[in-house]
């Protein structure tokens, strides 16, 4: 990869597309090396520039989005941004742009109309240099380039530029008794990941799961529904006063936070936008430490990809309190920086790979 990152911004809005060339080249390393106006001229400039990231419009005349990344990621693949309308159908169509390849997606509304735009160009230009500079992100796409071309070797499957630091053998996990519940936090690359987990659980997946995954509103709705017509256990976008149960995923609402209090004997889901003063809403922190205080016992915490440290004082606190805490291995991440927090912490039990994951919670409750 060249020092400077390389970008096509491909978008109908000429306001749009000024608006992202401005705030990506407010970083030195980063040059907008094209824009175009469909998908079709987005192919044209991503074949005639070869950038290291795409900026993608979901919405366009002539060739839309999704269509034009199926071709990218058949014909030319590289790491694709998808801009997206804070919609139901732009959280619908966003998530089948990820699951056709797309690595992550910036909500159109948030980058432009809110108030805090100092905020929004900084996450937006780490994301960019932290998703081009991903060892796994890069082998994934060197994967895919093979393939197209009918010559992908199995020797290569295994190795994403480094060993998986996994202090267990695979497929040799730990029993832990005792835990109530699992508590597990994702960013960057999270439905893509979420999808390799959730649907391949046990239907009698003997606890509850709460699930913080940075999204807006809209967006975690439409991902839980979608998990949960493909999984045996029952995953819902959780309301206020659901209780936290045997076989149920709960995923936080995007811009709410998600707490658990304790009531009775049981353990109930409080949704609210307090506190007000997170980096982000939800918030792995936040979730993690109520439930922490709400279950008054042994949690296992999980952490993977995203950017950030989301998670780690949350995990702190669960291995304080007899916890075990499961982290993704750097190979598998879109992005290496919330497990990369825990990892480097000494907080993290156990490291393995996305493939390893559910197997590994499940075997660690189950026995």
């Amino acid at each position: 990869m060249s020092q400077i990152i390389k970008v096509v911004v491909v978008d109908d809005s000429a306001f749009m597309r000024k608006s992202l060339s401005i705030m990506l080249e407010s970083d030195p390393q980063i040059k907008v090396v094209a824009v175009a106006r469909d998908g079709k001229e987005g192919i044209e400039k991503i074949r005639e520039c070869q950038p290291d990231l795409v900026t993608m419009d979901i919405e366009m005349p002539g060739m839309d989005g999704l269509t034009a990344l199926g071709i990218i990621m058949k014909e030319m693949p590289l790491p694709v941004l998808m801009v997206s309308s804070l919609t139901t159908d732009g959280a619908q169509s966003t998530l089948d742009a990820l699951n056709l390849g797309a690595v992550d997606f910036i909500p159109k509304e948030l980058s432009f109309v809110s108030l805090d735009i100092v905020k929004i160009k900084a996450e937006l230009v780490s994301k960019v240099k932290q998703i081009v500079q991903s060892r796994s992100l890069q082998f994934r796409m060197q994967r895919v380039r093979a393939a197209s071309r009918g010559v992908l070797q199995s020797a290569a499957a295994g190795n994403a530029g480094g060993a998986a630091k996994a202090p267990a053998a695979r497929g040799v996990w730990p029993v832990k008794k005792g835990l109530r519940g699992v508590v597990l936090g994702i960013s960057t690359g999270g439905p893509f990941a979420l999808l390799q987990i959730l649907p391949k659980l046990p239907k009698d997946f003997p606890l509850g799961i709460a699930i913080v995954q940075h999204m807006p509103p809209r967006f975690t709705r439409s991902m839980a529904e979608r998990l949960d017509g493909v999984s045996q256990v029952h995953v819902k976008e959780a309301e206020d006063g659901d209780r936290m149960e045997p076989g149920l995923v709960l995923v936080a609402p995007g811009g709410e936070h998600m707490t658990f209090r304790a009531s009775g004997t049981s353990v109930k889901a409080h949704i609210s936008p307090e506190p007000l003063n997170t980096l982000y809403r939800p918030c792995a922190d936040v979730m993690m430490t109520s439930a922490v205080e709400a279950f008054n016992g042994p949690l296992l915490g999980v952490i993977m990809t995203g950017m950030g440290k989301d998670g780690l004082e949350g995990l702190k606190l669960i291995k304080q309190k007899g916890g075990y805490v499961v982290a993704q291995n750097e190979e598998t991440c879109v992005v290496y920086g919330m497990p990369k927090a825990a990892v480097d912490s000494g907080v993290a039990d156990l490291v393995v790979p996305l493939e390893d994951i559910p197997q590994a919670i499940t075997k660690i409750v189950k026995g």
